[in-house]
């Protein structure tokens, strides 16, 4: 991509002194929900409103939106609170009455970016606009996907762009509705430094209760802003009520998140981040060598169980070592889920390399 810098500028624009902050409803349900969440905002340090006018659902007959007439609502909230406003667009249709109606910011939703098709059509819709694009990760943890989606709409002549890191679906179970997977977005910023990135942890967690833990991870993480969904009632939202805050609660988290420093000259700092640095690089070698011990002693095992016309996988004995594992791991407060992960990537390992030597 070229020009990489005027991708930002619409952030620097702001002139903020803290992260950008986009917070509203899931979905603008009713004119007066809508008006009450965003006159409760404006004080605050919210600086776009944000509601969902075309919900894309996973099921036929749940809430899709209320549709156009939802525009007309954010329009008086730009009229009477000054907050810019955004909205999810998912088509042509969606794009050109989001333009007509004038609203600020448009997002492409994950349903959306998973298809190269749907994101083609979108970027031809948005050809030349001076409006900012947001633009959610896939569904599924697909970095190429996400990229492309945004070099299709750089290519479509739009430099007012932006991502949204919203979490990826799994097929585990975790305490998240989509995992963070932090990795994915890290890898994003360090290809594109240029390119604002903003925290969904509305949808990261799925439950209120995370919001604030995963909003002060991602600012630790140098993001640019946080998207997070805001009700009057959310208990009785219309969609995605347990991951929704009360717009009081939204300005609490606001003034409890620490923002840290991106840089820093003191020379004391530097020392003692470069001595930790080269503890964890210590550590790594550590923990690399232990890897590889495990993994001969798995291949002398693959060799016994060859010789004596053993299954590879033997259920009982891996629960065994799951379970001690997991017990052992709080002790050292390792979370659950990053044992499973760690345990369940190395047994795969081991298997992979014994059934080599089973099928010799």
């Amino acid at each position: 991509m070229e020009n990489k810098k005027e991708m930002r500028q619409w952030l620097v624009d702001f002139g903020l002194n803290h992260p950008l902050v986009i917070g509203g409803p899931c979905s603008a349900e009713t004119e007066e929900q809508v008006l009450k969440i965003a006159h409760e905002l404006k004080e605050s340090d919210v600086t776009v409103y944000r509601a969902g006018i075309w919900k894309p659902r996973t099921k036929p007959g749940m809430f899709e939106g209320v549709g156009a007439i939802g525009l007309k609502w954010l329009k008086k909230v730009k009229d009477e609170t000054g907050l810019l406003t955004a909205t999810e667009v998912a088509n042509k249709n969606h794009v050109d009455l989001a333009i007509e109606n004038d609203v600020d910011i448009l997002w492409i939703g994950a349903r959306s970016t998973v298809s190269p098709f749907i994101m083609q059509e979108i970027a031809d819709a948005l050809e030349g606009t001076d409006k900012i694009i947001l633009v959610k990760n896939p569904v599924n943890p697909d970095l190429a996907l996400w990229l492309g989606g945004i070099e299709r709409l750089y290519k479509a002549n739009i430099n007012k762009l932006g991502l949204i890191h919203r979490g990826f679906s799994t097929y585990e179970k975790t305490k998240f509705r989509n995992n963070p997977e932090w990795q994915i977005p890290i890898e994003v910023k360090n290809r594109f430094p240029d390119l604002p990135m903003i925290c969904d942890p509305s949808h990261i967690s799925g439950r209120r209760d995370l919001i604030f833990d995963i909003s002060q991870a991602a600012l630790d993480l140098n993001y640019d802003g946080l998207m997070i969904e805001s009700h009057w009632d959310p208990d009785n939202a219309w969609s995605d009520a347990k991951q929704q805050v009360t717009p009081s609660r939204l300005i609490e988290i606001m003034k409890d998140l620490k923002v840290r420093k991106k840089t820093t000259d003191e020379e004391s700092y530097k020392q003692q981040l470069n001595n930790l640095r080269a503890q964890i690089d210590v550590a790594d070698q550590t923990l690399l060598d232990t890897l590889g011990k495990r993994m001969r002693v798995a291949n002398e095992i693959g060799v016994l169980k060859k010789s004596n016309n053993v299954a590879v996988l033997q259920n009982k004995r891996w629960n065994e070592i799951l379970g001690k594992m997991i017990l052992e791991g709080e002790e050292r407060d390792l979370s659950e889920e990053f044992i499973l992960k760690v345990f369940k990537a190395i047994h795969q390992e081991s298997i992979n390399k014994q059934e080599k030597i089973l099928n010799k």
